[in-house]
């Protein structure tokens, strides 16, 4: 559930200039401000800006907060004026809380001595500190101190340094690409000299021929980058998009381009309903394609008319054979000064190169060709470093021939690693590409000393980065990536590999393996393998293969197995995607050096008993053939730290794990055979237990107090005892299509739980506890889903904290309590036995939420929030009619005009609206050719949309007399369908249906309900719609009705627990915020 608007803040100055007129106005402050002027830009300077008589701190907070740009001018008395450094906190805080872009010039000064508050500065803040109070003090100390970090102009001055105007020249330039770039949000660290390439590319989107656009170069060039810099800017205006960096999601991109599952195990699309749906849609970027196949394989000859492809590749005859014949784009080079630039931002954290330093960089620049990999690869390497290490470094890349002058470039920075960094490299390059960083920390620490000190070192050498895909699955790990991913381009990931490659000409005297060929020879025929270190294949491209139980005896130095399947195939279980076995039917011999264990449809009965998995960091046998791991009682696993066990349908018991102290997380998802669990209350590193789908599971499992995650979906437990109130860290508890009847009242001691998972359970009464303070019964509890549980009847009391409260379908639903609160999502869909009783408590706690919220919202008016949708309200019950108490404007379509009260007042003000809109599943057009939508439709994408009108006195609102708006909210956040029946009755409200009154005296509203699948919008027949009107006092916060509502007394009947409403309402707005 989600809302958006139209609306966008309106910015009344380029640029707000900050400096010490003392140091800097009649010299250096003077001649940028006009030469930004020069260029037509609009400058805030506070002597021709401000107005005779305004305060100076509200004008400047009002200027920045209207301006894209603000330069500050750093000079050596500049914290020495109050006012310099109340106008920076004010920046910073704007930084932070809107992302405004913030431009330092170091004018004369040391910008570690402003990061560090040294030199000069401290004895400012020191005087500073003698004469005001220390929580005014410490908030400039922060904002100045952060300034120092930022990439900006270091001007030393002196005769060794450029002349003023060239900085000068350079800070306009600068200003000039962002402010083009507005409202842009960078695709990578640093966009430097790619405005004009990317400009170009989107004139040759904008031409109605132009289907595939492809981007060719050479490797490091910026090929990815400026593809994703041109999706940025113009994805949104498609409603299907996609970026994808992997060609072997294909399943996962086209059921996720289609919004609907889809299973294609051939080269070709398959249906013509498949094809059919793909023709409708939009735009797909393809990166680093090296085969035209992949682009048939993602099905983009059946884009339809409009469809934009966007393909990357080194290759040029791939661009052709693939559809970009004709309207291919060479990413070329960075020219010297972007190239600079470029260098600098690494070398020197500045936009510039230091003094005495300009032909060294100049030299570098030369040799690396403008390729931006190796810029930033070199400037990593350089920065901090001497003088004479840099001129040793550029006698080193002179005697290379100009064709490896880049690779010799990047290659200088691995030789710079010591012995841990480059093999951390090297694993990184042929085996941890793209996955997790926390579990590759993991493995990697069980492997080496100062593991994390060398990724930390990789990232700050730029030879690794550490980024969030789009959408991209683990090759690893089944888990989707949300979090923090490896990544690594692919220049040096070949480079790496070539490394390796370069050890031996002999395949098992190579360090680690990867190549399918070379992995199935080494197993088959069981050659010198001494020095191989790790293995990793992908299963699903190899047949059937046989090999000696003792091939990996003679692997002496083996850590690491990685015998995977892409996610795709990982829910096949057939015999026949048990690739790898042994000549007879045996148990694997495994060395104990081994640290990292993967092997999907693992084929034995155990583990060998010969194995000691004491040097063991993880163990994932997805879908494996165990019936136990082991027999024997390992004391020592104090370094394992994970196991996973999905989907081993024939494992019935976990081994004692008295010696995994270290464990923190055990999946045995979908272990259907699994019969008992060890005592695991002395594990207390545990956090994450995942039992789900264990079906003959009865007993619910000893577990220490400190777990986060708990989930026993589909188990055969039946009753959640007295002791789960000592599970006081518990976070997460799912209990979906459980056995479970009975649930302890103390469950709602927890005080940690966020979410409640008790869908599909034969649950008969929802748990109360008799405490006077509602502050006491689930305090944390922000997510609870009740769905099918059919056994339910009693809901006398609700969480109060909840932000998403999920009941439906429960068809003998007798009563519900009056204690709904904070509830940001409150749907009873399909509750038809919701006595009156509970219909009107539903309405006025609704109406008690978005009273208190208005408060909020018109408080933080204007505020852009980083979500996509803004914070919203959604209420949906059974019902045909519109509450006279609550809405006093009401028509029996779905357009309506009201009257807006007067201002008696006379200050400021806003409006809140809250809309209410009756419709019916039954009466909306189905293009598929069914009249009933109950059995085809969900509201899972049902979209609200508010098209209103505000009419002002006088021809207000800047003269143009009217304003038009428009506001869209989303029912889309839902995993299960949510299949509306009959009648529903539906209250909504958003941040952006919040407006400051502009003596505004009528409003009109016209509203829609539609029904989005794929393309296609089936429309809803609105019944019957209401408006309310709440009035927020701007300085008083005090809220006024329209007249009709009944709120008041409402808020008087839940006066006793006023105070957690309060709570609630900050609590959730925090939340969103976040």
């Amino acid at each position: 559930m989600a809302s958006s608007s139209s609306s966008s803040t309106l910015m009344m100055h380029h640029v707000f200039l900050s400096f010490r007129g003392e140091d800097t106005r009649l010299n250096f402050t003077s001649h940028l401000l006009e030469a930004l002027k020069s260029e037509g830009l609009d400058v805030f300077f506070d002597e021709e800006k401000l107005e005779k008589g305004e305060q100076l701190s509200q004008a400047l907070s009002r200027a920045i907060a209207v301006s894209n740009i603000s330069i500050i001018v750093l000079s050596a008395d500049y914290a020495s004026s109050k006012s310099c450094l109340v106008e920076l906190s004010d920046i910073m805080i704007r930084k932070r809380s809107h992302g405004h872009t913030v431009i330092p010039i170091f004018y004369h000064v040391d910008p570690s001595n402003v990061r560090k508050i040294g030199g000069s500065f401290e004895t400012s803040f020191e005087e500073h500190e003698s004469k005001q109070p220390t929580d005014t003090v410490q908030p400039w100390k922060f904002a100045f101190a952060e300034i120092g970090t930022l990439k900006g102009w270091h001007i030393e001055g002196g005769k060794f340094d450029r002349p003023e105007t060239e900085y000068i020249k350079d800070v306009v330039e600068y200003v000039i690409k962002k402010l083009t770039n507005i409202g842009f949000e960078s695709a990578s660290e640093e966009l430097v000299g790619i405005e004009y390439q990317k400009n170009a590319i989107l004139k040759l989107i904008k031409q109605k021929d132009c289907r595939v656009i492809g981007l060719w170069g050479m490797g490091g060039q910026g090929k990815t980058t400026l593809a994703e810099a041109v999706y940025k800017k113009f994805y949104s205006e498609f409603e299907s998009r996609w970026f994808l960096q992997n060609e072997s999601l294909r399943k996962e991109f086209l059921s996720k381009l289609l919004d609907s599952n889809v299973d294609i195990g051939t080269p070709s699309i398959g249906s013509t309903l498949t094809q059919e749906r793909l023709n409708k849609k939009k735009v797909l970027v393809l990166d680093d394609v090296d085969d035209s196949d992949q682009i048939d394989y993602m099905g983009v000859q059946y884009f339809g008319s409009g469809s934009k492809t966007i393909i990357t590749s080194r290759d040029r005859q791939v661009l052709e054979s693939g559809g970009a014949d004709g309207t291919i784009h060479e990413v070329k080079g960075l020219n010297e000064i972007d190239s600079l630039q470029l260098f600098s931002t690494f070398a020197f954290k500045q936009l510039n190169p230091a003094v005495g330093f300009q032909d060294l960089c100049r030299r570098f620049v030369k040799y690396t060709q403008g390729n931006p990999l190796a810029l930033k690869v070199l400037g990593s390497d350089l920065n901090k470093r001497s003088k004479s290490y840099w001129e040793s470094k550029v006698e080193k890349l002179k005697d290379c021939p100009p064709e490896k002058k880049i690779s010799e470039a990047l290659k200088s920075s691995y030789d710079g690693l010591d012995l841990v960094e480059q093999n951390i490299f090297l694993d990184i390059a042929c085996f941890f590409k793209g996955e997790p960083m926390e579990r590759t920390k993991l493995i990697l620490s069980g492997c080496y000393k100062g593991a994390e000190c060398g990724i930390n070192k990789l990232v700050d050498k730029c030879l690794i980065n550490v980024s969030t895909s789009y959408w991209r699955y683990s090759t690893i790990w089944t888990s989707g990536i949300f979090g923090d991913a490896i990544s690594m381009h692919d220049t040096l990931e070949e480079m790496g590999k070539d490394i390796v490659c370069q050890e031996s000409k002999t395949l098992g005297k190579c360090s680690r393996l990867w190549n399918l060929k070379h992995v199935k020879e080494v197993l088959k025929y069981n050659k010198e393998t001494d020095r191989i270190q790790g293995i990793k294949v992908d299963m699903s491209r190899m047949g059937n293969l046989l090999f000696q139980p003792s091939v990996f005896e003679s692997m002496i130095n083996l850590r690491c197995i990685f015998f995977y399947c892409p996610r795709s195939w990982l829910m096949k279980e057939d015999e026949d995607y048990k690739k790898l076995n042994t000549y007879q039917d045996d148990i694997i011999s495994l060395l104990d050096e081994l640290r990292y264990l993967r092997w999907d449809y693992y084929p034995f009965k155990s583990l060998s008993s010969s194995f000691n998995p004491k040097n063991l960091v993880g163990l994932e046998l997805k879908y494996g053939n165990m019936e136990q791991l082991w027999n024997e009682v390992h004391h020592d696993l104090v370094h394992l730290r994970e196991i996973d066990l999905f989907s081993c349908k024939n494992l019935k018991k976990i081994p004692n794990l008295l010696g995994a102290l270290n464990l923190e997380r055990l999946d045995c998802d979908n272990c259907e055979s699994l019969v008992e669990l060890p005592s695991l209350a002395h594990l207390t590193s545990v956090k994450i237990l995942r039992l789900g789908g264990c079906r003959s599971l009865k007993k619910f499992p000893e577990i220490p107090n400190n777990f986060d995650e708990l989930d026993l979906s589909e188990t055969g437990i039946k009753e959640v005892p007295d002791f789960i109130e000592h599970l006081d860290r518990l976070q997460w508890l799912t209990l979906t299509n459980s056995m479970v009847k009975d649930v302890s009242s103390n469950i709602s001691k927890l005080k940690s739980l966020k979410e409640l998972e008790l869908s599909g359970c034969p649950i008969v009464k929802f748990p109360t506890v008799d405490v006077r303070s509602p502050s006491l019964r689930f305090k944390s509890l922000r997510l609870m889903h009740m769905d099918r549980c059919k056994s339910l009847k009693l809901l006398s009391e609700l969480p109060p904290y909840l932000l998403d409260l999920n009941i439906k379908n429960l068809y003998q639903f007798d009563s519900l309590g009056d204690d709904c609160y904070d509830v940001f999502w409150m749907l009873f869909c399909n509750c038809f036995n919701l006595n009156q009783e509970s219909t009107n408590n539903i309405e006025a706690n609704a109406m008690l939420k978005i009273r208190s919220l208005a408060k909020e919202w018109a408080a933080r008016y204007g505020t852009e929030y980083e979500s996509d949708y803004p914070p919203s309200l959604i209420c949906c019950f059974p019902g045909n009619k519109i509450s006279t108490n609550k809405f006093k404007y009401q028509s029996m379509n779905s357009s309506l005009s009201l009257k807006i009260a007067p201002n008696g007042g006379g200050g400021s003000r806003f409006l809140v609206f809250v809309i209410c809109l009756v419709y019916n599943n039954l009466h909306a057009s189905d293009p598929i050719g069914t009249t009933d939508l109950t059995h085809c439709r969900s509201i899972t994408h049902v979209v609200f949309t508010c098209e209103y009108q505000l009419t002002a006195t006088d021809g207000g609102n800047g003269g143009g007399g009217y304003e038009k708006l428009e506001s869209e909210i989303y029912l889309s956040s839902f995993s299960e369908p949510v299949k509306c029946q009959d009648y529903h009755v539906f209250f909504l409200s958003a941040t952006d249906m919040v407006k400051e009154d502009q003596n505004y005296e009528e409003a009109s509203f016209e509203f829609d309900i539609r029904y989005c699948i794929f393309e296609d919008d089936v429309d809803m027949k609105v019944e019957r719609c209401g408006v309310h009107v709440f009035y927020v006092d701007a300085e008083s916060d005090t809220v006024a009705t329209d007249g009709t509502d009944d709120t008041d007394a409402t808020e008087k009947r839940h006066a006793g627990n006023k105070e957690a409403l309060d709570m609630m309402v900050k609590k959730g707005m925090e939340d969103l915020k976040d």
